[in-house]
């Protein structure tokens, strides 16, 4: 079997060169490859790649995630995250290939404070969240077999993340104010990847699993209630800085204002996931503090 994977060097993309190739042939690209194109702005190219490769199973972990240039890069942004996609759909229906694209809770509004389904709808509050419906949208037109993972709030430990930019202020400053109304949870990239090459083995065996689906960590916390888990552990860890939890004060979205505008509710009942694929979701800080063991350790 083979799988192609988008958007190797992301996050997302790194670990599931890991945790898919025990499935078959991996062929991973991202816009620098030379032997085959993963340049999402040379879609007839990417079409040509899928036909010369004619995978399984194709992998979209490509994305325009910057979310406050998205709303000047507007164009690029819907390349990316909807044009491209719908690329991916096509040759995907015509090889009779699956499918796998990640999306986002910023296809949600952000209101109440209920955790979204699958069913409830949609309104997003800025580009990239609207770009991301729009792919959304036309993958499932297209009726290709797909998985569309809804996610939130994803770290890895490849590049950089918010622990690391906390861990580097708190050695530089005598105190931080974080935002502590935005809701969700934390979610691993090897954690995505992992569930992933569950998810398709499955698929793969059962169709009729083809869908919309949201996953992310268990539990909820705020960036606020992040960034105190990420100072006390590195108090703990005996980490020279300024500042101790207390020292991390809670503030509004307001008090930090952005060209997009956030969701104050990112939070995701995966409770289809977990009963389609008899998976159950670690809670946030399991995977935050094996980040931090990591981060750490090298401190």
């Amino acid at each position: 079997m083979k799988v192609l994977i988008f958007g190797k060097n992301g996050q997302v993309g790194w670990e599931l060169q890991r945790s898919l190739s025990p499935l078959g042939e991996v062929i991973a690209l991202d816009s620098h490859s030379t032997d085959y194109c993963g340049d999402f702005t040379k879609l007839n190219e990417v079409t040509d790649t899928i036909r010369k490769i004619a995978p399984d199973v194709i992998v979209n972990a490509a994305a325009h995630t910057a979310v406050d240039k998205a709303e000047s890069e507007k164009e690029l942004a819907r390349t990316l995250n909807s044009l491209a996609p719908t690329t991916l759909a096509m040759e995907a229906k015509r090889l009779n290939a699956w499918l796998v694209h990640y999306s986002t809770d910023y296809v949600f509004d952000g209101s109440g404070l209920q955790p979204w389904k699958e069913t409830d709808p949609t309104g997003p509050l800025n580009v990239y969240g609207s770009t991301k419906l729009e792919g959304e949208s036309f993958i499932r037109q297209f009726g290709c077999k797909h998985l569309i993972f809804r996610t939130s709030w994803v770290f890895g430990t490849r590049g950089g993340n918010f622990a690391k930019t906390i861990l580097r202020l708190a050695q530089e400053r005598e105190s931080l104010n974080i935002i502590d109304d935005q809701i969700g949870a934390p979610t691993g990239a090897e954690l995505l990847a992992d569930v992933t090459a569950h998810a398709i083995r499955a698929a793969l065996k059962d169709p009729s699993l083809s869908g919309l689906y949201h996953v992310s960590a268990d539990g909820e916390t705020s960036w606020h209630g992040y960034a105190k888990l990420v100072v006390e552990r590195a108090q703990q860890a005996g980490i020279s800085m300024w500042i101790t939890p207390e020292d991390v004060h809670p503030v509004p979205t307001t008090a930090f204002p952005t060209p997009a505008k956030r969701p104050l509710n990112s939070r995701l009942d995966c409770s289809k996931f977990k009963t389609a694929f008899d998976l159950n979701l670690p809670h946030w800080q399991i995977g935050v503090n094996r980040l931090l063991d990591e981060i750490l350790e090298n401190k």
